[in-house]
């Protein structure tokens, strides 16, 4: 028994007629990887209550620019990484050089003069006020302020109320501003890792769909 072959066409062609077909499928599969993953990363960093500034601190980058590639790749980042991290893996932060790391509380407000993160020291700024540091042995010591009055929105403000004849201000208390803290356990919130690996292990599925919707 004799058995004969013969390609129906040009073999360059078809050649690379697949060959483009694959850069395709590759690239297509790969981009909508990384959408996947971004996506993923956003809506776990929202779902984990931290808002969805820092979730749409997750951007996607996609190579080539333009064109498709069997070498195409999909990087996905955060522009908040230090953040990102710190709940992702559970991080023990310290004070630097030993100092105390201060927490605010409710009073204190959260932004200081032009928008800042508040801080003891743009505390003082924004409200003229100075803060008297109260050491407690069994729990965190305290910034506090004397003298303060709380408005509208708990707020604590300038030095307030009314003083009397015998020189006592009424209205007026003191109010604690900052915790004292010689460290803090962030609590683990993410898991990034996990699904990047997710991602990973459907690569070759939206590979393969891709080609297969050609």
């Amino acid at each position: 028994m004799k058995i004969g072959a013969s390609i129906d066409g040009d073999l360059a062609a078809i050649a690379t007629e697949i060959l483009l077909e694959a850069e395709a499928a590759v690239t297509r599969g790969v981009f909508a990887a990384g959408r996947g993953l971004r996506d993923d990363w956003r809506g776990q960093v929202r779902a984990s209550g931290l808002g969805s500034r820092l979730a749409n601190s997750v951007r996607q980058a996609d190579f080539p620019r333009s064109g498709t590639s069997l070498r195409a790749a999909s990087l996905v980042w955060t522009k908040a990484p230090d953040i990102l991290h710190a709940f992702d893996g559970g991080v023990l932060i310290r004070g630097k050089d030993g100092l105390w790391l201060a927490i605010p509380l409710p009073a204190a407000g959260l932004t200081g003069l032009g928008r800042q993160r508040i801080t003891p020291w743009r505390w003082e700024q924004r409200t003229g006020m100075r803060l008297r540091f109260v050491y407690r042995r069994s729990g965190p010591s305290l910034l506090v302020a004397d003298d303060a009055r709380l408005n509208s929105r708990g707020l604590a403000a300038s030095k307030g109320g009314r003083r009397r004849r015998d020189g006592i201000l009424t209205g007026a208390q003191t109010v604690p501003m900052f915790l004292l803290l010689r460290q803090v356990k962030m609590p683990k919130k993410l898991d990034l890792d996990g699904l990047a690996r997710e991602a990973t292990a459907r690569l070759p599925g939206a590979i393969l769909g891709a080609w297969l919707r050609r």
